[in-house]
């Protein structure tokens, strides 16, 4: 690594020229393939699946997305000859758009349900053939338009329903106010402006040409609608970090008067290979999000892998090349004084950093018993965690979305529960089946929770397929509400078993509002083994790096209590509601089945970042004193003010996205900036230093048959700088010879 470095240094302007190449290439060629995310979230084999399996093969032609249009007058009824006119014209050019199935108009003698017991609210059901992803944007907007076209000062016309969701405006604010206030922070760490700005240049280069590829690749692999703002939010965290942690070394190898090329080469061989290192345990943490066997957790996992390996990247290549144009100028005024007066002795460990460590060590019991105290109260609000898909409800009122306007329309006039029917649906292959399915839906019509069910339907056989028997089950709850969750399995376990009786017949629970539930059911079965694998698999890494048993034992014990805590905080907020206006929660729901293994994934890697950056230290001066409490304490002493200050560039950059509109992103955020920060300030600077104390020489404990039979893979190298013909020709470099 040392010779890259170099090479990147003496060739900064092809290295340079490179990756603003590969950004543009990239670039290009997302332009060219456009993008092609998706909101779908089925698993197959669910009964929910099975029943839109069934609808697909009978009638194809309405087999997609449903969407809902809302009519509200403001006085009298939408009876009114001039609303239903204008609603009728509507509805009839919505019938005419591309991909649209069915129109079922509350006008008609099968929608006579369809309109409010008091007459000031209607719905239309509007069927596409194709699922929400297969519809463009272009589409999208076409269809809200044409919807909404009767609105009026009488007249309230809105749309709810994934098709319309994916036409509400996206925030890139949260982007905006991350790299603003990583800039403050670089500014207060490097204490100059040109130094500040080389690792926010060097990730923005490589995050750019990663995003954009991830767009491309999105139309070969399935990524979740989140994925692209779910890469920048990883990217920028780690890739400022990991720039800045090579810089501050070359920046500390620099003051001590070593020529650039050596300070470089340096930084490269410590700081470089940690950073190798920390990259790599990242991206094994997102990929085993590949074994839970979904589709789009699966998409997510290879786009977060590819944010974090290009600003990887451009820490160990671009960052260099940067440093090389910089010169001298990467240290502040002050610093280059001192330089040129000679003094080459800055002091390595932080006072203020070496002091709290003689803390820590004089009062470990104490500390540690204060710090899981923290850390388990964050935890406790996690143990109530619920998975679901939340509803239009919880749409940002902020900014006045058609979808939330929509659901409080429809909540009006009928009920929360009609904005995500059930489906009742069953296969047909008998004469008498569909007087038994007649049976189930009057049975589900009187169970508690169902405020109404529409009239049985017979979709007639076809080739090579069953009739399907087909009745809408409208909840008393909205489709978040854990009342709805149960009267899913009340039904699939009781009602519909007691209605059929003895007879030949299978009917199926569906509908949107059933394959959330599912999905979130299957995915909270597979969260115990995939937290089972990233532990196993990051415990093996560290054990191999350091040669211990109770460090990686302590480090997966640790990362678990960063991630409880950030789960308690995240049910909290967006769960109990609690402090919610600070991060602009109007409304509570479930949590996103996606998010906890996508935070865990994510969390359990950065986590393992600073364990490494501080235990490397550590590790190092164990190495050279075979003392623990002095190693322990100087390496905290050292990497105490580098952990703080990596982790307050990610606490930022996450907590920025909490400003975002997207509520799965702003989840992940908050909950992120959560982990980081107790992870910084409690976990790395408390108890993992109170626990090594406290454990003492037993922390580099290794079994001898085990050292011999595991391979040794080393984070920091040779650091003594090798001078070479290369090095010689940069100091005589007139460029640099200048600044010095």
């Amino acid at each position: 690594m040392p010779r890259l470095a170099r090479w990147c240094l003496s060739h900064r302007r092809i290295v340079v020229t490179g990756w603003i190449l590969l950004l543009v290439a990239a670039v290009f060629i997302q332009s060219t393939t456009g993008s092609n995310y998706s909101a779908s979230n089925r698993l197959s084999g669910t009964q929910s699946a099975t029943a839109q399996n069934l609808l697909r093969t009978a009638a194809p032609s309405v087999s997609g997305d449903t969407e809902r249009i809302v009519i509200a007058t403001k006085t009298g009824t939408v009876r009114q000859p001039a609303v239903r006119s204008s609603v009728q014209a509507m509805l009839a050019n919505v019938a005419r758009l591309p991909n649209v199935g069915s129109v079922s108009s509350p006008y008609s003698a099968a929608g006579a349900k369809q309109i409010s017991p008091n007459g000031s609210v209607a719905f239309a059901t509007v069927t596409f053939t194709k699922e929400q992803h297969a519809i463009s944007n272009a589409e999208a907007a076409n269809f809200v338009k044409a919807a909404r076209a009767p609105n009026s000062s009488a007249v309230q016309v809105d749309v709810l329903g994934d098709v319309a969701a994916a036409t509400s405006p996206a925030s890139s604010s949260g982007t905006i106010f991350g790299v603003i206030a990583a800039l403050l922070v670089l500014l207060f760490v490097l204490g100059s402006v040109l130094p500040a700005l080389l690792p926010l240049v060097s990730t923005g280069i490589a995050l750019g040409a990663a995003v954009s590829l991830i767009g491309a690749l999105s139309n070969v692999l399935t990524m979740a609608s989140f994925t692209q703002q779910l890469s920048i939010l990883i990217g920028l965290g780690v890739g400022i970090d990991y720039s800045l942690f090579i810089l501050t070394r070359t920046r500390t190898e620099m003051r001590r008067g070593r020529p650039i090329g050596d300070a470089i080469a340096i930084s490269a061989a410590t700081s470089g290979r940690t950073v190798l290192f920390a990259g790599i345990t990242v991206c094994i943490a997102l990929l085993g999000m590949l074994t839970v066997g979904v589709s789009v957790l699966s998409g997510a996992a290879i786009a977060a892998s590819i944010a974090v390996l290009l600003p990887m990247a451009a820490a160990q290549t671009l960052a260099p090349a940067l440093i090389g144009f910089l010169g001298r100028r990467v240290l502040t005024r002050r610093q280059r004084a001192a330089l040129e007066a000679g003094d080459v002795h800055p002091p390595e460990a932080s006072a203020r950093w070496a002091n709290w460590a003689t803390r820590v060590q004089g009062h470990r019991v104490g500390f540690s018993l204060a710090a899981l105290a923290i850390m388990v109260a964050l935890t406790i609000p996690a143990f109530s965690l619920r998975l679901g898909a939340a509803d239009a409800n919880t749409d940002p009122t902020s900014t006045n979305t058609t979808t939330h306007r929509a659901y409080e329309l429809l909540a009006k006039g009928f009920g929360p529960g009609f904005s995500g029917p059930l489906e009742l649906v069953a296969p047909v292959q008998s004469s008498s089946q569909p007087a038994t399915f007649s049976r189930v839906v009057a049975a589900a019509s009187h169970t508690p929770g169902v405020a109404a069910v529409s009239p049985p339907q017979l979709l007639p056989a076809g080739p090579g397929h069953p009739g399907v028997a087909v009745a809408q089950v409208y909840p008393t709850g909205s489709p978040q509400d854990a009342s709805t969750s149960n009267l899913i399995t009340t039904l699939r376990n009781r009602v519909i078993p007691n209605a059929i009786g003895g007879q030949q017949l299978t009917v199926y629970v569906g509908g949107q509002t059933a394959l959330s539930e599912d999905y979130a059911a299957q995915l909270e079965s597979k969260l115990p083994m995939f937290v089972a694998i990233v532990v196993v698999l990051s415990f093996l890494l560290l054990m191999i790096v350091f040669r211990s048993l109770v460090i990686p034992a302590t480090a997966a014990v640790m990362n678990l209590l960063s991630a409880g805590a950030a789960f308690g905080v995240i049910v909290a907020v967006f769960q109990w509601g609690w402090l919610s206006s600070l991060v602009g929660v109007t409304h509570t729901g479930p949590i996103p089945p996606l998010a906890p293994i996508l935070m865990f994934a994510v969390l359990f890697g950065l986590s393992t970042d600073y364990e490494v950056f501080l235990i490397s230290r550590i590790h190092e001066e164990w190495l050279r004193r075979r003392d623990n409490s002095q190693a322990v304490n100087h390496g905290q002493a050292v990497a105490g003010r580098t952990i703080t200050a990596l982790a307050a560039i990610m606490v930022v950059v996450f907590f920025a996205f909490t400003f975002t509109t997207d509520r799965t992103i702003k989840l992940i955020g908050l909950g992120m900036a959560t982990a980081i920060l107790v992870d910084a300030l409690v976990i790395r600077t408390v108890l993992v230093p109170a626990i090594m104390h406290s454990v003492g020489k037993a922390n580099w404990y290794f079994p001898s048959w085990l050292e011999r039979r595991l391979p040794r893979l080393e984070i920091e190298g040779d650091i003594e700088p090798k001078t070479d013909h290369e090095a010689q020709r940069l100091e005589r470099e007139p460029e640099l010879a200048g600044q010095r």
